[in-house]
């Protein structure tokens, strides 16, 4: 699979507070130049057998794809669901500012 140059990493989370920490973790940890917190959302989902209605915040991540990895691993480690929602899209235009920017903040220093 190729990986796209840019992406937008979405998960959710059940606060507000959960979600701008996990926002600020992945920013300080440069994994994410910046990221989005949107909601309350309602989420409608099945789990564990079950038809499940809750309302959660949704986190939008911007980074660049050789920063993938990291950012799915610290979600993951970041996060208090069993399986949380990791899910990249690819940016397939933007400025070439704002695209230079993302690259420039997630740079490994």
């Amino acid at each position: 699979m190729t990986v796209a140059e840019w992406l937008t990493v979405l998960t959710t989370t059940d606060s507000r507070e959960k979600a701008l920490a996990l926002a600020r973790g992945a920013v300080d940890a440069r994994v994410a130049a910046c990221a989005q917190v949107g909601g309350p959302i309602a989420s409608v989902y099945r789990w564990q057998g079950e038809t499940e209605t809750a309302e959660e915040w949704q986190v939008s991540f911007k980074t660049v794809g050789g920063r993938y990895e990291e950012l799915e691993a610290y979600i993951k480690g970041a996060h208090d669901y069993d399986t949380p929602e990791v899910i990249a899209t690819a940016v397939v235009r933007g400025s070439a500012e704002y695209l230079d920017w993302v690259a420039e903040e997630t740079a490994v220093r």
